[in-house]
């Protein structure tokens, strides 16, 4: 069995210990004769990702600073108790509990990043004191699936923007992306929805419904489908929290409708900002290149800023994060010049553009994938 050497330097911070089930199941790198899908690697540029490699582990840049991500967390803590704070002062009218209801918003989105740096192995030395944190954070902050966060997000970093291997792109046949599967169902005359339109659409469907809907059934389904027994207490826990404090306000109703507005909330923020770095980019089916390049070719970055940052979590800096998903987001800009100039020297292209633009240019790309689904529809 083939494996590719740099997406597994890339997810696996203990070498040594997951070497050792490496050889019984016959998993390791290709001899050059061997006959490989890899048919349009470059071996260059592989050679130079992983002189690059080399020059970020001797900059320390796989290194995490704790202080980072505990005053990360304690502005998650901190918000969590402003908004009981807010309540408890100004009482439960609309305008208190619209302001608590963004504040707890922004906390879900803060605990969204913090839980993916844990989940990707960045912040301990110690892949074990990750997962423990992760479950914490993704499971008792966000009342979510640490088990099914891996399964899914994994995928989509070992495969980005690749059909059938990347779920972030599996829509369900609500949407079609990229260029090539809107000309495949126009060929085919499929018509789910009117794709044309989607541009349009998306803003009732997309942003509004992701986590409320679609995420919270697939989360608690996986989590007793799979036994993920752990997973669900925490997440019981989460929720148990959230209605012993919010229901002396609201009640039981009003606190299941007061939690959904906080996830409506929230899932507007998670979908532009997940999707600005992605949905604008190369989506096809496997093209078989080196790691380096199927990477750039679906991502892009956001310019940096103290905002940015924050914003979006580092996800800014998608790029580096896909080539280098262990490395703390805090070292992420120290070695983003370098990866510009590796890709300047083999001729590809490094996206980088300003927040609103990127935000702009998702609605744009659902319009063209639409308008290619429209003429293959009517013409092919």
């Amino acid at each position: 069995m083939e494996i590719r050497e740099d997406a597994f330097l890339a997810f696996h911070r203990n070498l040594d210990f997951v070497r050792k089930f490496m050889k019984p199941l016959l998993i390791g790198e290709l001899a050059p004769e061997e006959p490989s899908q890899d048919r349009g690697k470059n071996s260059q540029i592989t050679e130079d990702f992983r002189a690059l490699r080399k020059t970020a582990e001797d900059m320390n840049l796989f290194k995490s600073n704790q202080l980072f991500f505990l005053l990360h967390l304690a502005h998650i803590i901190a918000m969590e108790s402003i908004a009981w704070f807010t309540l408890f002062y100004f009482g439960n009218g609309w305008i208190p509990t619209i302001i608590t209801a963004f504040v707890l918003a922004t906390s879900q989105a803060q605990a969204g990043w913090l839980q993916h740096d844990y989940g990707h192995l960045s912040v301990y030395k110690k892949s074990m004191w990750n997962h423990i944190v992760h479950k914490f954070v993704i499971g008792h902050l966000k009342g979510a699936s640490a088990n099914w966060w891996n399964h899914r997000h994994f995928q989509h970093h070992a495969k980005p923007n690749i059909f059938h291997k990347d779920p972030d792109v599996n829509m369900l046949h609500v949407f079609v992306l990229g260029e090539w599967q809107p000309i495949e169902y126009g060929k085919k005359k499929l018509k789910y929805l009117p794709y044309n339109h989607q541009h349009e659409y998306f803003f009732l469907i997309g942003p509004p419904l992701l986590i409320p809907l679609y995420f919270q059934y697939q989360i608690i389904m996986t989590m007793i489908v799979r036994k993920y027994w752990a997973d669900l207490a925490w997440a019981i826990s989460y929720y148990t929290r959230f209605f012993i404090t919010y229901i002396p306000f609201y009640g039981v109703l009003g606190s299941i409708l007061f939690l959904n507005f906080i996830r409506f909330l929230e899932s507007h923020w998670f979908v532009w900002v997940t999707q600005m770095n992605h949905i604008v980019m190369e989506i096809d089916r496997e093209p078989y290149r080196d790691w380096f390049s199927s990477q750039l070719a679906a991502t892009c970055n956001v310019e940096q800023s103290f905002f940015n940052d924050w914003f979006s979590g580092h996800l800014n800096f998608q790029i580096e994060h896909h080539l280098f998903p262990t490395m703390p987001r805090h070292n992420l800009h120290k070695i983003a010049p370098l990866v510009r100039s590796l890709c300047a020297k083999h001729g590809i292209e490094y996206q980088e553009k300003p927040l609103l633009r990127a935000l702009q240019d998702i609605i744009g790309s659902l319009r063209k994938s639409g308008q290619l689904w429209l003429d293959a529809y009517l013409h092919k």
